[in-house]
């Protein structure tokens, strides 16, 4: 498959495709005339690329886990591997919780502002804000 038609199968820009080739992340077969060939192995790792960058992976720890991938099973492999998704794990559990929280504080506003009752928790409201903006400082959100 060329590249065209590649990127379209995967809703992706041609240029998004060759930008991942140039960090390595992949690596299609050329024709003799010069022309990249797209394969079923080029579709799995794309597939993974994208999985990964939905999950906020970056490119670097993208082309860390395909070193990895690549490498000889091993126990210093798995805990490299390990290791790397598990601060993933952090980082969306860290997630979750600050989108919890900004849950719980536009559904109180929400309710604050409801029935025209904004004049009356106006005050309220602005605590809530700069408690939440508060929170968000202490977690290193801008």
């Amino acid at each position: 498959m060329q590249i065209k038609d590649f990127a379209d199968k995967y809703q992706l820009k041609a240029d998004t495709i060759r930008f991942y080739e140039k960090q390595n992340l992949l690596k299609p077969k050329r024709r003799e005339n010069g022309y990249r060939e797209y394969d079923e192995e080029c579709e799995k790792q794309l597939q993974l690329i994208v999985v990964l960058k939905q999950l906020g992976f970056t490119i670097k720890e993208i082309q860390q886990l395909l070193i990895l991938k690549g490498k000889a099973i091993s126990a210093e492999c798995n805990l490299s591997t390990t290791s790397l998704l598990e601060q993933k794990v952090s980082d969306i559990e860290e997630k979750i919780q600050f989108y919890q929280h900004a849950l719980k504080v536009l559904q109180t506003m929400k309710e604050l502002i409801e029935g025209e009752k904004y004049a009356e928790n106006k005050a309220i409201i602005e605590e809530l804000i700069v408690a939440f903006f508060e929170s968000m400082q202490k977690r290193g959100i801008s």
